[in-house]
């Protein structure tokens, strides 16, 4: 049974993608799997982020309703 990583872990996994593409000594065929895994990491962070957003906008009313906030 595989557990979903963190936000931390899949950031950090994509920082060190990215440093190990700077670095310029990987072949090309692993530099392009790594592109393509850091694009899906990018990817995925960025809906982490627009969904921990969209829970921010919203406020609890007193009587517990939700009410959208002016983003």
């Amino acid at each position: 049974m595989s557990t979903k990583k963190t936000f931390e872990e899949n950031l950090q996994d994509l920082e060190a993608i990215v440093t190990k593409l700077e670095t310029g000594d990987v072949a090309l065929e692993d530099a392009i799997a790594e592109f393509q895994k850091g694009m899906v990491l990018s990817k995925d962070l960025q809906k982490t982020l627009e969904d921990a957003e969209k829970t921010l906008v919203k406020v609890m009313q007193a009587d517990g309703t939700e009410m959208e906030m002016d983003a």
